[in-house]
């Protein structure tokens, strides 16, 4: 929970920007970033007058000052969060400057991932706002001994109508200052009706500078004096350092030393991957003289990897009874009937992100503390990662916050972030840590691989009287903690939280080891479970001869709020209360519908090349469906239209929403037709983008529509839930188009990329 308090600006710097934060950012922070403003903005915050919570500052000129407490990776949080304290506090939205918040624990959670900023901090950020209002509202009350109920706010000033006075916030912050906090039962929170910015489109907060080549990202992090150091990574997991000649790496121009990382002591979790470091005046002298060391090693267990060998084991622990983790009915008494069973074998490959802006991290250790500059999605879990392996307080841990040149889930590891850290502590300098994208594809935290298989029982009508669906994959938990299956948070990703009506349905979840370390990727397990089941959707929909947004709402049934007890019961619903977010069949339908209505669903004929697919996903507590229109010609899938429907409640704005979704075809577009990670031998096969390529132009989706439909449900997510109907829908279109189910991703493997 979320406290609003009262701050001094002597406790606003002590307190809420931890040990001594400003000071050294002061000293030490970049040249670049000093250029852009940024360091100013957080001085700035830091002497402001009224700092009526730890989100919020106003300064005597009026500047009203917004902490951004979660990471902007191009996820809109930057801009996203602010507007909504600015909604109830009422400021000029060009007198708001946003600020970055660092690792604190005071912030709450900061692990920008899961997609639920929004959701997660709606209600405490409009409390923040409506907190510094009316505590200005009271300071002008008493100025001018009036009533507070007489005043009001515009833009930046309190008015009291009926005299004709005014006064800015600025002019008010001091004696607001003096205004005890009002308690949460004396808030009254703006009616929807009133609200000036959630809800409205606003351009990012840092458009400008990104456009003009100011903004800073983690590779921008400079500071004067600083070593750069590029880390030869095991190129087994696991992997421990036999030996190092380094005599020819130390022979490259600019190369001052190198050193040893240690190997990670399983299970991995946030620690380095280990290796050894060159250690250099500058990028390209590293990575030449990496490119020098002869490192011998001791291979771990993990040299025996071979990513064909292992996906015919997970397709056959897919084809054998596993763990049960929902169950409805009686599946084996309704197969054991007889009648027409369809069966589908699917499988996904493993991914990599692949942003484009690979790790890049600055650290400094003094005097037992420690300051760092990275790109994280996990400032706090940076913080932790670091204490322990540098042996310090995580209270002695400063973590600043750039801008992520791209992330979906890589930067939630701070294991870049670590390595910056520990060189610091072994030279006593300032260290950048600066991956290649060699790198950064050959020791990700890799998108888990997939088999999955189905078996469906059909009516006459050609509906499922019985579904049985497996799933067997490396789970993420196996980077946390030695298991072979997947925990409920992963499972319940797509998987068993399935809405169909079914009267007999069973999930199961296989074992599966991981010889990687496995991470998160946008979306997680929803990218592989909403691939499997809606492309399996749709062969049962064909094998009855039925039109697919006809059948697909056949199987979702009548409106309804799917029961708990339906579910199994450690489903975690994406840690949001299933009270206020339960699944919602009637929701689901009327994304379909729109989705289909939109795209003119039946009015071109498929075959002959052209298709229309369509699949449906929740994923993040929102709804979506999504109908790609494809034609293969010549053997090259091109895809014409994308249209996407979705329900995510509340929006705060409304234009981060359409990009993150256009977004989502661009990079469903890169998984579907392109994405695999394979390994030989334990190492892993590809290294750039010629090897691992992404949607090009002449690839990406020609014309992309997104409906957002209007809710007045909680707040749901954004950033993720774009990405799962995708796939799926693509596959669809082209079995439409070509009469050929494809079962597997990605499409390059049949020639048609």
């Amino acid at each position: 929970m979320i406290q609003i308090e009262n701050v001094s600006r002597r406790g606003f710097l002590k307190g809420i920007v931890g040990t001594g934060a400003f000071v050294l950012s002061a000293r030490y922070f970049p040249e670049s970033l000093l250029a852009a403003g940024k360091a100013g903005a957080a001085e700035g915050m830091g002497e402001a007058a009224l700092h009526p919570n730890v989100y919020l500052a106003i300064a005597t000129d009026g500047t009203v000052y917004i902490i951004a407490h979660r990471s902007e990776m191009g996820s809109g949080d930057r801009t996203g969060l602010p507007m909504i304290v600015a909604d109830e506090l009422d400021p000029d939205w060009n007198r708001v400057k946003v600020v970055q918040g660092e690792g604190n624990k005071d912030y709450g959670d900061q692990d920008t991932d899961g997609s639920h900023s929004v959701r997660s901090f709606f209600e405490a950020l409009r409390e923040s706002g409506a907190s510094g209002r009316l505590m200005l509202v009271r300071a002008a009350a008493a100025q001018w001994g009036v009533a507070e109920k007489e005043c009001s706010t515009e833009l930046g000033v309190v008015m009291h109508k009926s005299s004709g006075k005014k006064a800015s916030y600025g002019e008010l912050a001091r004696k607001a200052a003096k205004q005890p906090v009002p308690k949460k039962e004396e808030l009254h929170l703006k009616a929807r009706k009133d609200w000036r910015y959630i809800g409205k489109p606003r351009k990012s907060y840092d458009l400008k500078e990104m456009c003009s080549g100011r903004a800073h990202y983690g590779q921008d992090t400079q500071m004067e004096g600083m070593l750069y150091a590029s880390v030869m990574h095991p190129p087994v997991y696991g992997s421990t350092v036999k030996s190092v000649d380094d005599s020819a790496a130390l022979k490259v121009a600019g190369v001052k030393q190198t050193a040893t990382i240690d190997t990670f002591k399983p299970p991995v979790s946030f620690q380095p991957l280990g290796g050894v470091a060159v250690i250099a005046d500058n990028t390209w002298a590293a990575f030449q003289g990496k490119k020098k060391l002869k490192v011998e090693w001791n291979k771990s267990e993990h040299a025996s990897w071979n990513s064909d060998a292992f996906r015919k084991e997970l397709e056959a622990t897919s084809q054998k009874a596993c763990k049960v983790v929902r169950e409805n009915g009686n599946v084996d008494a309704e197969f054991a009937k007889g009648g027409k069973v369809i069966e589908g074998q699917y499988y996904a490959p493993m991914l990599a992100h692949a942003s484009m802006e690979p790790p890049a991290a600055l650290a400094v250790y003094k005097d037992g503390k420690v300051e760092a500059w990275a790109p994280t999605q996990s400032p706090q879990g940076a913080q932790e990662a670091i204490a322990a392996a540098v042996g310090v307080k995580k209270e002695d841990v400063t973590v600043n916050v750039t801008l992520l040149g791209g992330a979906f889930g890589r930067k939630s590891f701070p294991d870049f972030i670590v390595e910056a850290a520990i060189l610091s502590k072994q030279t006593g300098k300032p260290v950048k840590v600066v991956w290649s994208r060699e790198d950064d594809i050959q020791f990700d935290s890799f998108h888990s691989v997939a088999a999955m298989y189905f078996k469906a029982a059909v009516g006459t009508d050609g509906k499922p009287t019985a579904w049985l669906q497996r799933s067997v994959f490396p789970p993420i938990a196996s980077t946390f903690d030695k298991t072979e299956y997947a925990d409920a948070g992963e499972i319940g990703l797509g998987f068993s939280d399935v809405p169909y009506a079914l009267a007999n349905h069973r999930a199961e979840n296989g074992p599966a080891t991981a010889h990687t370390r496995i991470g998160w990727l946008r979306s997680v397990a929803n990218v592989y479970h909403a691939y499997g089941i809606q492309c399996f959707t749709d062969e049962l929909a064909h094998a009855a001869g039925k039109d697919p947004v006809e059948y697909q709402l056949a199987l979702l049934g009548p409106d309804r709020i799917v029961p708990k007890s339906e579910l199994p019961k450690d489903y975690t619903n994406y840690d949001g209360d299933y009270g206020q977010y339960p699944i919602d069949v009637a929701r689901l339908r009327r994304v379909v519908q729109i989705a289909a209505e939109k795209a003119g669903w039946g009015k071109q004929k498929n075959g002959n090349g052209f298709g229309m697919g369509i699949a449906v996903h929740r994923s993040f507590l929102t709804y979506v469906a999504t109908v790609v229109q494809a034609e293969v010609k010549d053997g090259q899938v091109k895809i014409h239209r994308v249209d996407t429907a979705l329900d995510a409640g509340t929006i705060v704005n409304p234009l981060t929403v359409q990009q993150q979704f256009e977004g989502a075809g661009v990079m469903g577009t890169s998984i579907a037709m392109y994405g695999e990670i394979t390994a030989s031998n334990g190492v892993i096969d590809q290294t750039n983008f010629d090897t691992y390529p992404v949607a090009r132009m002449s690839a990406a989706p020609r014309e992309t529509n997104v409906y957002i439909v209007p809710s007045e449900a909680p707040p749901a997510g954004v950033g993720e839930p774009g990405l799962p109907p995708f796939a799926p829908a693509l596959y669809n279109a082209i079995f439409a188009a070509t009469g050929k189910r494809y079962r597997e991703m990605p499409l390059s493997k049949f020639g048609l990329a």
